[in-house]
């Protein structure tokens, strides 16, 4: 390891660190703007040069490579002032826009400006203007004011994986823009607003509606799909404003999905937020005294014949209420399987992301089953394409054909080529076994197949006889779609033998769970149905007595994402009207006594028993034997529009613009 000393102190690092990550090592704070951590470095922008004896000029340090016995210095003279010429020129064009631009007191700009640059201007010419760009309903532009750091070209390419910006003209001609004046349409563009230093790029959904000063910072999770992002929800004044990522290098680094940061205004519109019970032909708002009576009433009446169906946004305290709830009925007709899935819960390996997220970086060739990585998990097919790009990991899909922004090798779409990789009778087989770190991506929607238990069945033959499950290495996944899954299936919110179907054909008294996949016509009509949730949607509009929940910004609850890590929201506004907090409605019907604080201990202690349970693969192989025909059909899509595929995004303005968007071009 070099050793080297800065500003006096020694520091070791790493071979192939870089002069910047040295000094940083050593508490010295160097300037930056084009440098990022997450990105490929460009060295831009100069700001974050120092001084290294034996050298004739300041160096960039970002770009610098830290040599053994190398002395450097971040405060000399001599680096002040050359930090103050590169601040002067960064600053010669850029417009003085600080109190209406939308970066305002948190720029990087401002900040450094302040404390690196000179207090006065020596530049008086004429300021170039460069007319703003058009990157579609998310990206607002003022390209006047950009300083050709580069980030935003360097996430799409590297990151992202959509070459849609880039640098055109040169020297003061030089502009950053997309290309034949297309739009970016990268489903995590959103990230490169929080990447530019310096205002250039901003959210139009969130253009001049607050200073980030004014705003209320609360720290929860994304339930947007299974993984379980890591975000940052501002707001002010009782409404949400905007959602900013939350770095977790385990689940989603520093990057969110353009559904994660912008589908959130759908929960201002088509809200449930008082009680209303049907009477005829219409609906009478109640009390919620009143409502809790008549739910409580029909639950009784029913005699056990009572279902619960949870949906895709069912936190976990609610489901174990709903549990605790039937189960002192006397029923058993309970479900969190409302897309008709026939996913067992028998093997924790069977329905979680065994690899985990962090150790696809690890990865060097992955077989895709039945998923759409893209639109099922974005945040999953950005690792898998650094692992494409860093790795070389050679990807195979089996299913529908799509783009998944990197290159793969496309297996077709029959169950039956399955069957050949696990008798060694296909050419991808020799991949296989030169893979060191393989996985397979078993898409959820393989489960709501006829013949699912066949692909389960030779996916695991493959597992067993490519050595993908082993002592250091787990590289066998099923990709949940819904954040609510694993959770349900791990608590046992599933009814292995009469199903949704069952359920629905069985129940005198059934309880929406927040469920919005179900088809209405299956229920039958004599079925007093409680809708509990927070959107009209058309199952509410089937109900018999609406009990208006809260989302999952509205309140602390627990979800486990796809790898069966459990993580909380955070309430960071109040629910609307009179809407309550899911699982205490629950509770007030059932008059549990059990405490919040118990609950979550509960479902915490069966959390980290359930993690440390491994899947044995010889044993499921052994049960599934004799199940393994291939059904007629091609795999379909799992999810047709990306944009407009839940509740709440298929009730926001921003991502109908954007889907509108996106099919126009």
């Amino acid at each position: 390891m070099p050793k080297l000393f800065v500003d006096g102190v020694e520091v070791s690092v790493p071979q192939g660190a870089t002069v910047m990550q040295a000094c940083e090592l050593a508490g010295a704070e160097i300037p930056r703007f084009c440098y990022h951590e997450k990105l490929k470095i460009a060295g831009n922008c100069r700001m974050c040069l120092v001084e290294v004896e034996k050298t004739p000029k300041p160096v960039a340090s970002c770009a610098q490579p830290a040599v053994d016995g190398m002395v450097v210095h971040t405060n000399t003279e001599k680096v002040k002032k050359a930090r103050e010429g590169v601040m002067e020129f960064l600053l010669i064009n850029h417009p003085l826009d600080c109190p209406i631009c939308d970066q305002g007191g948190e720029c990087d700009l401002q900040d450094q400006a302040a404390k690196y640059g000179k207090a006065y201007s020596r530049f008086g010419e004429e300021k170039r203007v460069v007319a703003d760009k058009d990157m579609g309903p998310l990206i607002q532009t003022n390209m006047t004011r950009c300083i050709h750091c580069t980030r935003c070209v360097r996430f799409l390419e590297d990151i992202a994986g959509t070459d849609e910006l880039g640098a055109i003209g040169r020297g003061k001609h030089m502009e950053i823009s997309t290309y034949i004046e297309g739009a970016v349409k990268s489903e995590l563009s959103g990230n490169i607003v929080d990447l530019c230093p310096v205002g250039a790029l901003t959210s139009k959904p969130y253009a001049y509606k607050a200073r980030s000063w004014e705003l209320k910072k609360t720290e929860s999770i994304d339930v947007m799909d299974a993984v379980g992002s890591n975000i940052r929800v501002d707001s002010r004044l009782g409404e949400v404003m905007r959602i900013l990522p939350r770095r977790n290098d385990l689940i989603n680094e520093e990057w969110i999905s353009d559904k994660t940061r912008f589908a959130f205004d759908g929960l201002r519109y088509q809200r449930l937020d008082r009680p209303m019970l049907l009477q005829g032909t219409s609906r009478v708002e109640i009390s919620w005294d009143e409502a809790l009576e008549v739910a409580r009433t029909q639950i009784v009446n029913a005699g056990g014949k009572v279902g619960a169906i949870a949906g895709d946004f069912t936190d976990l305290e609610t489901m174990f209420s709903a549990k605790s709830l039937l189960e002192s009925l006397g029923s058993k007709m309970y479900d969190c399987r409302d897309d008709l899935s026939q996913i067992s819960n028998a093997h924790r390996g069977l329905y979680t992301f065994g690899t985990k997220i962090s150790n696809l970086d690890k990865a060097d060739l992955c077989l895709v089953i039945g998923s759409n990585p893209r639109t099922e998990a974005s945040i999953i097919n950005a690792r898998l394409r650094k692992a494409y790009v860093e790795n070389g990991m050679k990807i195979a899909l089996l299913g529908k054909e799509c783009s998944l922004n990197y290159d793969y090798e496309f297996l077709g779409n029959q169950g039956g080529v399955l069957r050949e990789i696990a008798a060694g009778d296909h050419s991808f087989c020799q991949r296989l076994k030169n893979a060191s770190h393989p996985v397979i991506i078993l898409g959820s929607s393989v489960f709501c197949r006829n013949d699912y238990k066949a692909f389960l069945y030779y996916a695991l033959k493959i597992a067993q006889n490519y050595n993908l499950v082993r002592d250091d290495w787990n590289g066998f996944n099923v990709l949940q779609k819904a954040a609510s899954r694993v959770g349900g299936l791990d608590i046992g919110f599933i009814n292995q033998d009469f199903g949704i179907t069952g359920i629905l054909q069985n129940s005198e008294v059934l309880i929406l769970l927040a469920s919005d996949n179900i088809d209405v016509s299956s229920i039958p009509e004599n079925c007093f149905v409680i809708y509990q949730g927070h959107h009209g949607t058309k199952l509410a509009k089937r109900a018999n007595l609406i009990l208006p929940g809260s989302a999952y910004l509205e309140k602390t609850a627990s979800f486990v994402n796809t790898e069966g890590v459990m993580q909380q929201t955070s309430m960071a506004v109040y629910p609307p009207g009179e809407a309550r907090n899911d699982h205490e409605i629950i509770d007030a019907i059932a008059l549990h006594s059990i405490t919040p604080v118990q609950k979550q201990k509960i479902l915490l202690d069966l959390n980290a028993k359930l993690l440390s349970t491994k899947l044995d693969l010889s044993r499921v192989i052994a049960e599934l034997e004799g199940k393994h025909t291939f059904s007629e059909g091609a795999l379909p899509a799992a999810i047709e529009n990306f944009y407009r595929c839940d509740t709440i995004s298929m009730h926001s303005k921003v991502m109908e613009s954007v889907a509108a968007f996106v099919s126009s071009i």
